[in-house]
């Protein structure tokens, strides 16, 4: 069972908390966070969901999740890549996160440079079927074609600060 902390509009935690699953009142946030790996070559590490998962089956994604009760964006971010890939983030090489409003989720976008080996992931299947590093210009094609997760133009436009997808 997962517990989140309850956000008010601008990230502040409310005291309160939710399970997972139970329905967010209007002004009520979750933190959710975006993990965006890109090598020395400029190339994104992206993953295959799982055919059986709910959101979004069998598409690719960038690695990410919902905090948990008591995470700020970057130890979720560091516990969702140590859990769905079976790494370690270098949070030195982290740049500056940005924040995407939704619905009831305040999204942060997390950039890290590092150099990863694929033969070095432990994929947690239940999560991740595949891993590939895309070039930029796979990913748009990926996005266009509609076999990568499509977010609004609104979240790739944050996302270009540090990745040119627009």
């Amino acid at each position: 069972m997962e517990i989140w902390d309850i956000l008010d509009e601008n990230g502040n935690k409310t005291g309160k908390t939710i399970i997972r699953g139970e329905q967010l009142k209007v002004g009520q946030y979750h933190l959710v966070v975006h993990i965006w790996i890109i090598n020395h070559r400029g190339e994104i590490l992206i993953q295959k969901r799982p055919e059986h998962l709910e959101f979004a089956p069998g598409l690719w994604a960038t690695t990410g999740g919902s905090a948990i009760q008591g995470e700020d964006s970057i130890t979720a971010a560091c516990r969702e890549v140590e859990e769905e890939l079976g790494i370690v983030l270098d949070v030195n090489s982290m740049l500056m996160p940005v924040r995407y409003k939704r619905k009831n989720s305040l999204v942060d976008i997390l950039v890290v440079n590092q150099d990863i080996k694929l033969e070095n992931l432990k994929l947690q299947k239940e999560e991740v079927s595949d891993v590939k590093w895309v070039t930029v210009n796979e990913l748009k094609k990926m996005i266009l074609e509609g076999s990568f997760y499509k977010s609004s133009n609104e979240y790739f436009n944050l996302l270009s600060c540090y990745i040119k997808l627009t």
